[in-house]
């Protein structure tokens, strides 16, 4: 069996040697390399492995992290010759190159069924003793949402540090943010080898775990902000803003750095750190970008996600923002859990009045002078057929042309708060931020600097059309500040990383969605509201909108549902979570996608819609343990060697190769090829987790073309039977299957006993293997 693992070992020494070896400059840049290395091989003479990396490997000072808990082994910063000698080690397991990773990026708690007093807010005491681990760009420690007021002592299982730096002191901790650290030496290792990564900025960012950015911020108060009366962003959103744990402490691990992104050799040491220091729950909106997904052995994420929960860590991640396009979710371990975002039922819309009368709707955060009314002339640069222009790039607008103007400016290539920076140092008086064919009708609010309104792809094409056939085009911008009560709501946000899973489609990525379009949190002081240099306003809280504010709603759902059930494994917290998951909106209707304004797909939401109302008591789950995860990588082709990349420890495959679908997981995607069999089966295993006694039947919901059977017909539980199994059999007709746009249809399975209602998503698709 080993056998099979090692041209994997050979090929990546080649692959090393060669791409170093192509010319005599590349062969002294240095570059960050993680080295995965077996500790059982560790001679006994070295008293530690980081004396024996030092001896054997590497000299000590070129050694950046080493890695004990969720992973083996050292990250340093090498020559090529170096890596190759070192990758030529018996003991060394695998040698993954350091990249760059990036940030995916009030009323909420509400929307997601959480009520003073009563259900699981009350029965988790807002999640009062649960630690929750942000993983981000550190934190604004005075904010008053990370206030330690009324709160009890620190749990006495916390095991982590206050690391001090520049303008952050031991005393910026307290019993709410019990615990802050910072990893920088991937980051600086990446900026002294000379490549793109320039050093770190003393003048805009902090040595230390205080945040320069804002996301950290952000999303570490989403996850388990304090009550915080009478917030707001510049008189949006107004009212009392909190997380939606509450009561939960709060840990930060800074491994993002203003401008430059996250190095995975800094992730995977605060992975190491956070399980040592004691959290209970991992918040991660990180990830890679365009959509790309590594091996799991060679990510990461992957890999220090795994050592958490193998440790009982739920880590939350966010699926990422390249929607709507498909196969865009990130994030796909089966032991990760992949959060979506969609909409909640708040809005700051804003109007786009034309000369002639016609009123175009769109959204803003804008705060500044209003236009009263007053009618402008409208340009668009872009009717010139000049790129640029119609982008509004810098340098690129012409102030005679749009000087006392309001310009349209289409989306894309810069930040949209950026464009209408570029207008007003033209003389612009405003912005249209118009969406092409790939945003469709998805908005986001921003806090503009000049008035803007920003309209979906259908309005965009409308003033366009207005001013190419309109001899002297006028129009003026209305904002109407915030509303409540917006419907349809939630609906999947059109940026949402979308199914199916690029790795293995047979586990449907993203699990669910949460709400993460104009999310209200905590700010930082040290940018303003848009995060453009230039922008000088100070504000407590910001409006954002990404998957990155999606995963920190499920981190502190998995808080308070950790709260209340401290026996929960984090696959059973996940399952909780997707089998109660909403799929229908507030009008009662199926959720639809923004980007189409079609119904939604298990491919768009995964199991729908976080619903935390009935998560609690979610009267079965799909428990899956260590060694079920560890069949699944044997059932996906990695060898014994490779597993031990991920797993940290030796192991055996089965004799037999395990089937990837039968990973106990909470959906179910049934994988079929053109030529082959027409039927397939699924075994799970179900936990009961609400009253003793219950008898659970099957409804199915089959797609058209489908046929759906499952086995027993009833499952019994009693005091002592507290696991049930059961099958699953998908059969297509091929000739009456219709496969749609997503290339899949989708159904549903459903177990009830007259109180619960247990859901999992059913996904049947045609796909042949590559």
């Amino acid at each position: 069996m080993a056998a099979t693992s090692l041209p994997f070992l050979f090929f990546l020494f080649l692959f090393i040697f060669f791409k170093f070896s192509a010319s005599q400059t590349a062969d002294q840049t240095l570059k960050t390399f993680l080295f995965r290395v077996d500790r059982h091989s560790k001679p006994s003479i070295f008293p530690t492995h980081y004396h024996w990396y030092a001896s054997e490997f590497v000299d000590p000072p070129q050694i950046l992290h080493v890695y004990d808990t969720v992973f083996h082994g050292f990250s340093a910063s090498l020559t090529p010759d170096q890596v190759a000698s070192i990758s030529s080690h018996p003991s060394v397991l695998a040698v993954i190159e350091d990249q760059r990773r990036h940030l995916h990026t009030t009323r909420s708690p509400q929307f997601l069924g959480l009520r003073n007093q009563r259900g699981l807010w009350s029965e988790s005491d807002y999640g009062s003793d649960v630690i929750v681990g942000v993983f981000d760009t550190g934190v604004w420690p005075e904010r008053r949402s990370f206030s330690d007021k009324h709160l009890g002592p620190i749990p006495r299982r916390w095991r982590g540090v206050c690391e001090t730096g520049v303008k952050f002191a031991r005393s910026n901790c307290n019993r709410k943010l019990i615990g802050a650290r910072f990893f920088i030496k991937g980051h600086e290792a990446a900026a002294n080898a000379g490549g793109p990564i320039s050093a770190i900025n003393d003048t805009v960012e902090y040595r230390s775990p205080r945040d320069a950015d804002g996301h950290g911020t952000h999303t570490a108060s989403t996850a388990a902000g304090r009550y915080a009366f009478e917030a707001s962003m510049s008189g949006y959103a107004s009212g009392i803003a909190k997380g939606v744990a509450p009561k939960a402490r709060l840990a930060v691990y800074k491994v993002c750095w203003k401008e430059s992104g996250c190095f995975d050799s800094d992730i995977l040491a605060a992975f190491d750190a956070a399980v040592n220091d004691g959290v209970d729950v991992i918040s991660i909106s990180i990830g890679g970008g365009d959509g790309i997904s590594s091996p799991y052995y060679l990510d990461p994420i992957a890999i220090g996600s795994y050592g958490a929960v193998a440790h009982g860590v739920f880590v939350s991640s966010s699926a990422g923002n390249d929607g709507p396009n498909g196969m865009s979710v990130t994030n796909l371990a089966p032991w990760l859990t992949t959060v979506g975002a969609g909409t909640i039922d708040r809005n700051f819309p804003a109007v786009v009045i034309l000369g002639d009368g016609r009123r175009l709707n769109g959204v803003s955060l804008y705060a500044g002078s209003p236009l009263k009314g007053k009618m402008y002339p409208v340009v668009y640069p872009g009717k010139s057929g000049m790129l640029s222009g119609s982008l509004c790039m810098e340098n690129s607008l012409d102030p005679r042309e749009v000087g006392g103007k309001i310009v349209i400016c289409d989306r894309g290539s810069s930040p949209r708060v950026a464009k209408g920076l570029v207008v007003k140092k033209a003389g612009g008086v405003g912005m249209i931020l118009a969406n092409g064919i790939s945003n469709g009708e998805g908005l986001v609010g921003d806090a503009h600097l000049i008035p803007t309104c920003a309209v979906g792809a259908d309005e965009g094409d409308a003033v366009k059309s207005y001013v190419s056939s309109t001899k002297t085009p006028t129009a003026t911008l209305d904002f109407e500040g915030t509303v409540i009560g917006i419907k349809p709501a939630p609906v999947v946000a059109s940026f949402s990383g979308r199914g199916p899973n690029g790795l293995n489609p047979e586990i449907l990525k993203p699990d669910l969605i949460a709400p993460g379009v104009n999310i209200l949190a905590a700010w930082t002081d040290a940018v303003g509201p848009t995060g453009l240099e230039t922008d000088s306003r100070k504000t407590e809280f910001n409006i954002l909108s990404g998957t990155s504010m999606a995963a920190p709603h499920v981190s502190g759902a998995a808080a308070l549902l950790k709260s209340a059930h401290p026996d929960w494994s984090p696959a059973a917290i996940r399952s909780a979570m997707m089998t109660t998951a909403s799929v229908t909106d507030n009008r009662n209707q199926t959720m639809t996608d923004e980007a189409t304004g079609k119904a939604s797909t298990a491919y768009d939401l995964g199991a729908g819609h976080l619903n935390l109302g009935r998560a609690m008591d979610p009267g079965l789950v799909y428990d899956i343990t260590n060694d079920d995860y560890v069949r699944f990588l044997c059932s996906v082709g990695y060898g014994p060697r490779v597993i031990q990349v991920i797993t940290r420890t030796p192991l055996n495959c089965p004799a037999k190769k395990p089937s990837p679908e039968n990973l106990n997981y909470p959906s179910i995607a049934a994988l079929f090829s053109t030529a082959g069999k027409s039927s397939k089966t699924f075994i799970r295993t179900v936990t009961n987790v609400g009253q003793p006694n219950a008898v659970y039947r099957p409804r199915i919901e089959a797609p058209r073309g489908v046929t759906v059977a499952v086995k027993p017909s009833r499952l019994v539980f009693n005091e002592a039977v507290k696991k049930r199994s059961f099958i699953v059999t998908v059969g297509v007709d091929r000739k009456n299957v219709v496969f749609g746009e997503a290339g899949a249809v989708f159904g549903s399975l459903y177990w009830g006993d007259g109180k619960h209602v247990v859901r999992s998503p059913i996904v049947v698709t045609q796909m042949d293997p590559l």
